[in-house]
């Protein structure tokens, strides 16, 4: 009875491992039929996996389609349950609580308030960090669930602040650094949803003189108080400036400078870049016609020149801090018009560029020629291709993912060091001399910045599932997040 036909169906539609073995098991079946069964089995139990189980495929940083278990629903429950309570996700105990205390005032300065840090160069220099670290891993602050998207944190005051998708809205939030409790969450209708990246904003948030300037992947720009959340003004970059979304969406950190904050629209007519008033948002300047890219701004002097450095999906180049007017340029093309990766300054005009798709890495000067700049190339290969991370400078050499294998390349000559350590796309910074690598799958990995080889100290899983999201440190407290977990570790003094 157990083998009949309508026993092995009833066990296929509840559990379909056990109809699999059922219908192997039962008499008098033709080989063919249990063939053609047994496929229908394996169809059934794919959408069995989808419908409750969550199985989605997600692609990985090479474009690889890969298997994993997501049910968006039940995440965006767990983050308004875990927001609905007043402790965080994983509280510290009651004897820790002096030291949480002591994290909060170590993260409580003015420190990590642009993407990748003061710079935007993935530095960390405000504490001295030790390369000894537990072989467990570093020691957890908290960690708690977190909307979808890739923007990173930046951290002032003792908060922390980010923005992610919450179901069919993008929400800046800000979290206390010593509990990873939401102090204040405002958001407003927008959900970029796409195929390859993943839905929700990439673009980090930017601190300043007590102000968050945000902006959710459709070009939603908003001023808001870092205290209480409220907003102060709005503007669409991309309806202001009849700007096209890329295809991955806007993913630029607002920059400030002076009294303006720079924008990336990519519109047309003189729209490219743009410069609204910080306080009013009120706009100041226009410039330029390029398409835009997925690197951010950056305030940079080269050859003694104070100036915007700004890379398009064509060229890097530099503007004038009060209008925008081109100072120089340098061809930067890849293919799909993909730039990602942050620029690098070594010495006082050389710039060091990477971008993935096969392109590689140059390296170029700028030089003061008759009051006007002029470009010269130093070299260029295809030994550094950072597809979609940048990668971080220390004592004349560049280490970064080569697609997804970490590198170290010679910032002068371009010359290959070393190549080892597979780590997929993840994210790389730069602290107490060492590289700290976010792997792909959510690791935090410590590698030491040396050009003699390759050498990894310390590894351990920080958050779980595809990490994209670049790491953020102040205070000694190292902040990684992905679009589903977020997590607060506590890195070692260096004595």
């Amino acid at each position: 009875m157990l083998r009949s036909a309508w026993s092995v169906l009833l066990a296929v539609v509840i559990l379909p491992p056990l109809g699999f073995v059922l219908l192997w098991l039962r008499a008098g079946t033709r080989i063919s039929r249990k063939l053609l069964g047994s496929l229908a089995i394996a169809s059934w139990t794919v959408a069995y996996l989808v419908l409750f189980f969550g199985l989605r495929l997600q692609r990985d940083g090479s474009g690889i389609p890969q298997p994993t278990f997501y049910d968006k629903e039940a995440h965006y429950a767990e983050v308004e349950r875990s927001r609905a309570t007043a402790a965080p996700a994983e509280p510290a105990k009651k004897e820790e609580a002096p030291a949480a205390k002591t994290e909060a005032k170590q993260a409580g300065g003015i420190y990590w308030t642009d993407f990748r840090g003061p710079q935007r160069d993935g530095r960390y220099n405000e504490t001295a960090v030790s390369s000894e670290w537990p072989a467990k891993g570093l020691p957890l602050v908290w960690r708690q669930s977190i909307g979808g998207g890739h923007a990173s944190f930046v951290i002032a005051n003792g908060r922390a602040f980010t923005i992610e998708q919450r179901r069919r809205q993008e929400v800046t939030a800000a979290y206390d650094m010593a509990t990873g409790r939401e102090l204040w969450a405002h958001g407003w209708d927008g959900e970029f949803q796409e195929s390859m990246g993943g839905d929700g904003p990439r673009a980090t948030p930017t601190f300043h003189e007590g102000r968050v300037y945000s902006l959710g992947a459709a070009g939603e720009l908003r001023c808001l108080d870092a205290a209480t959340g409220k907003r102060i003004w709005s503007r669409n970059i991309l309806t202001d400036n009849h700007g096209d979304n890329l295809q991955w969406g806007m993913s630029n950190a607002p920059l400030i400078v002076d009294d303006k904050v720079i924008m990336l629209p990519g519109g047309p007519s003189g729209q490219s870049v743009v410069a609204y008033n910080k306080v009013s948002g009120e706009p100041v300047w226009k410039a330029l016609d390029d398409k835009q890219s997925y690197t951010s701004p950056m305030l940079v002097t080269l050859a003694g020149k104070r100036q915007i450095l700004v890379v398009s999906a064509s060229r890097a180049m530099g503007l004038e801090v009060e209008n925008g007017s081109l100072l120089w340029e340098y061809p930067w093309k890849t293919d799909y018009d993909i730039n990602v990766a942050q620029p690098i300054l070594f010495g006082p005009s050389k710039i060091f560029l990477s971008a993935g798709y096969g392109h590689g890495a140059a390296a170029f000067e700028v030089v003061p020629a008759d009051g006007k700049f002029q470009v010269k190339e130093l070299w260029a290969n295809n030994r550094m291709k950072n597809k979609f991370t940048s990668s971080v400078l220390f004592e004349g050499n560049v280490y970064g993912l080569d697609e997804a294998i970490l590198a170290c390349m010679n910032a002068e000559t371009g010359e290959l060091k070393w190549k080892g350590g597979r780590y997929g796309y993840g994210q790389v910074a730069l602290a107490g001399g060492n590289v700290i690598v976010t792997s792909e799958d959510g690791e935090v990995v410590l590698v030491k910045a040396t050009p003699e080889r390759h050498q990894e100290l310390a590894r351990f899983q920080a958050v779980s599932g595809r990490t994209w999201n670049h790491p953020a440190i102040a205070g000694g407290m190292l902040l990684v997040r992905n679009a589903t977990e977020m997590a607060c570790f506590r890195l070692p003094a260096s004595k």
